[in-house]
């Protein structure tokens, strides 16, 4: 009795192992970049956004993943929220001429219209250089015009011919500038990716406090997609803004999303 119980059981259980196995299937699903470009390509945005999401959560932070549930955001006329899948595109891959022209389209449509403020040519010139690479790509560039400048050095100490400690005088400097010109603008990414403070209004019209009370007085009103910039995060519940020009006021913490 006992061996025929053994051998029911030994029949039985790649039975169970199976419906184990199919249990688990209907309850976990892997996405895939190519299910949320399908259901985007079908007009299924909520769909595409859903998924989009779902990856982003599961295998972590992707411009390209980004940008496409920003596109699903702004077809489904979820501008806020567009606005603001776009800037953390644009903190991923700021030369990407896409994302910064989606980017505009969807402040278009925004209630609040902020003119860009003023800047010295040059300070802009140099944001637009550093702006042409992302961090990885400007860090590769400083390690190896590091490694240049290092054999440029060698060659001129221990070179007699004229000609070669000429050229790697000149090669050595340009490396040097080139190399502390990449390593500045890889932590210029990474600073804006690790410490940034902008946010993004995804309320439909918030008011500004003068201070981190309901009961505070009334300074202005802002509305969703609006891009803010977090100066205090210190008080439970509130968080002080800044706008473009200087002007500050507190809005409920929920009432925005950081980028």
């Amino acid at each position: 009795m006992k061996n025929i119980t053994i051998y029911i059981l030994a029949a039985l259980l790649p039975c169970l192992a199976i419906a184990q196995d199919a249990e688990s299937g209907a309850t976990m699903q892997t996405f895939t970049k190519a299910m949320g470009d399908s259901l985007y390509m079908a007009n299924d945005y909520k769909e595409a956004a859903y998924v989009y999401e779902q990856l982003l959560s599961a295998e972590g932070e992707a411009a390209e993943v980004y940008y496409n549930l920003a596109n699903s955001y702004y077809k489904d006329n979820e501008i806020a929220k567009a606005v603001l899948n776009y800037e953390r595109a644009l903190l991923l891959a700021p030369a990407d001429e896409d994302v910064k022209f989606n980017l505009a389209i969807a402040r278009s449509k925004t209630v609040d219209k902020v003119s860009e403020p003023y800047e010295i040519f040059f300070i802009t010139w140099i944001e637009a250089v550093v702006n042409l690479l992302g961090m990885t790509a400007w860090a590769i560039i400083a390690i190896t015009t590091f490694v240049i400048l290092l054999l440029s050095v060698l060659l001129f100490l221990f070179s007699r011919n004229i000609t070669i400690r000429k050229v790697t005088f000149f090669l050595a400097v340009f490396t040097l500038l080139l190399t502390v010109f990449a390593n500045l603008a890889a932590l210029h990414h990474y600073h804006n990716m690790e410490n940034g403070n902008g946010a993004i209004i995804m309320l439909p019209s918030v008011t500004a406090k003068s201070t981190p009370d309901a009961s505070g007085t009334d300074l202005f009103v802002i509305h969703e997609g609006r891009k803010v910039y977090i100066c205090d995060d210190t008080m439970k519940g509130w968080k002080e803004i800044e706008l473009e020009d200087g002007t500050r006021g507190w809005v409920p913490a929920a009432s925005i999303e950081k980028i």
